[in-house]
């Protein structure tokens, strides 16, 4: 059998009949996503991409993407991934996350991953993966375990 390096998605089950325009209509509220210039891209139920074009002022003193703003992406990525799991009238909000940075966020732009690994009434835990897109190539720059918890009855 051959290996691959990516398990495959799990398949994940929306409990809210709207959960799409639910996820995508957070997006467009969340002011720090504006700020940085992030935009929404792949959504499926328990999936979210998150691209981010380079900037300068979202650099460090090196020229690379700041580790802030490699966080920030794919704690979003992970935290709609999880929304897109939630029952209608629910939110989510991240506990705790960890963040490994595995090489230099170097790249025309960024691409967040977040994906669903186990979702619970009150938990959700996700996995997130930052790539860094330059001249066609992809190197992993960052990746991320989170836990969200479920905000029952506080409407997105």
């Amino acid at each position: 059998m051959p290996h691959t390096a990516r398990p495959a998605r799990s398949s994940f089950e929306p409990r809210n009949p709207d959960w799409e325009a639910t996820v995508r209509g957070s997006f467009v509220r969340q002011k720090v996503m504006n700020l940085i210039g992030a935009e929404m891209g792949a959504l499926s139920p328990g999936h979210c991409e998150i691209r981010l074009p380079f900037r300068d002022d979202l650099t460090q003193q090196n020229g690379f993407f700041h580790a802030g703003i490699t966080s920030t992406i794919v704690d979003s990525a992970g935290g709609y991934a999880g929304l897109t799991v939630m029952p209608k009238g629910a939110d989510v909000l991240t506990v705790e996350f960890k963040l490994n940075l595995l090489a230099p966020a170097d790249g025309e732009y960024l691409v967040a991953e977040g994906q669903v690994l186990k979702s619970g009434r009150n938990l959700v835990i996700t996995r997130g993966e930052v790539y860094a897109i330059k001249n066609g190539k992809a190197t992993h720059c960052a990746t991320m375990q989170q836990t969200l918890m479920t905000m029952h009855g506080k409407e997105n």
